[in-house]
């Protein structure tokens, strides 16, 4: 399959990524995270940082959001989140299963909470007859390719403290976030007030794995072991710590993530001379939300596979990857303008 704009997924694997996975794969280490390569991402993760966190690895963003909510809920409690987030809409149900939480899903307009969003899901708080709401949730970016500002996290931060409550980010693609707003990691989430983070790697040129950073002591307690009940714990872990110790050298998923978010603006850029596409959202990370004429859906697709983000508006989602080429979109925009070309009789 020719390169897609379908989802930063569909992107091979970074070769420094390659090359740190063959170079972990000579002789033995130990097992189960205590080798030499968990610990150096974990050192660059704390660097990072600039204080104590607890770092812990996991093979998928699913898992990691999974096990991040687990910490810090009970079953009789409720996940704040955006309709449109990742945990509401792509993962199958696995968050309120395995939680035992109900999720109450908040409508907007660009996927961004405010604290006056998540305020009208507080009905029945104290009274044993409701879900108490426990977990703020949001995507940094969001699901619509936004991003919220350091200042708009601290107020939800500030809020979801002010009610006893937790602030989660799933940051799948967090580098595409701290790429795009130039501001540094620590910043956006620590000194933000966040609790909990899944700081995504396989969507910018990992070969697959996730972590989960733990900012807030109290959700450290038993993390190791829901890690370890949620089949999360790699036993061969070494090959996940690998992909990160080199995705964390010489600044490469800001570099990756900064290519990805360059080439989706230039894609918006491109996009300008064809009159028929409208952009629907702002685009600030490495995703291009367009409505297209519904009857150029299928050709474009057989000529650059990409998927449809709401067949009600026509309504498609074009994601850059670390390895989109800027010719490449040219090329999908030349076509584009050939289908907006009156039919010769």
């Amino acid at each position: 399959m020719k390169r897609s704009l379908a989802s930063d997924n569909n992107s091979g694997i970074h070769p420094k990524i390659l090359t740190a996975i063959t170079s972990a794969n000579v002789g033995h280490e130990k097992a189960y995270g205590d080798d030499p390569y968990t610990k150096k991402a974990t050192e660059k993760f704390a660097k990072l940082f600039r204080g104590k966190v607890e770092v812990y690895f996991t093979f998928n963003g699913t898992g990691a959001n999974v096990l991040a909510l687990q910490s810090a809920t009970q079953a009789h409690h409720a996940i704040v989140c955006a309709e449109s987030a990742h945990i509401q809409l792509d993962e199958c149900g696995a968050p309120e299963r395995f939680t035992g939480c109900k999720l109450l899903t908040v409508a907007t307009a660009d996927g961004k909470l405010t604290p006056e969003l998540v305020q009208s899901k507080f009905h029945g708080i104290g009274d044993q007859h409701h879900v108490q709401p426990k977990v703020i949730s949001i995507s940094q970016p969001t699901e619509y390719g936004t991003l919220y500002t350091p200042t708009e996290i601290r107020n939800l931060a500030s809020f979801a403290h002010a009610h006893r409550m937790i602030l989660h980010v799933d940051g799948a693609r967090i580098s595409n976030a701290v790429a795009a707003l130039k501001v540094p990691l620590h910043a956006l989430i620590e000194e933000t007030g966040v609790d909990i983070l899944s700081f995504g790697g396989t969507k910018n040129g990992m070969m697959g794995g996730e972590a989960v950073i733990i900012l807030n002591p109290d959700l450290n307690k038993d993390f190791r072991f829901l890690r370890k009940q949620g089949m999360q714990l790699a036993s061969k872990m070494r090959f996940i710590s690998a992909q990160f110790d080199a995705f964390l050298t010489d600044d490469l998923w800001l570099k990756s993530a900064a290519h990805a978010n360059a080439m989706a603006q230039h894609l918006a850029k491109e996009l300008q001379s064809v009159p028929q596409i409208r952009l629907t959202q702002k685009v600030e990370a490495n995703g291009v939300f367009a409505i297209v004429p519904p009857e150029w859906i299928a050709p474009l697709q057989a000529e650059c596979f990409f998927y449809v983000w709401d067949p009600k508006k026509s309504e498609v989602r074009w994601m850059c990857s670390f390895d989109t080429e800027e010719a490449e979109l040219v090329q999908f925009v030349k076509f584009l303008a050939n289908l907006a070309k009156p039919a010769q009789v």
